[in-house]
């Protein structure tokens, strides 16, 4: 075991995170974090921002008929 284990601040609440193999849920500070971050991006809380191509509809545009 490493005598000094590198500190991360934990992406979810910002404290203090072992970033270690010892740290099982790496890089945040415990499970807890770890599911609630899953969670934000299982509900989409959490978005990539893409630009919009040339060939999507417009988001105001009525749906296609066929």
């Amino acid at each position: 075991m490493d005598a000094n284990p590198r500190i991360v601040r934990c992406p979810r609440c910002q404290g203090d995170a072992i970033f270690a193999p010892s740290n099982r849920w790496r890089p945040f500070c415990s499970e807890r974090c770890h599911t609630g971050d899953f969670a934000a991006w299982a509900n989409e809380e959490f978005r990539v921002p893409v630009q919009p191509s040339h060939d999507d509809p417009p988001d105001d545009a009525p749906p296609a008929v066929h």
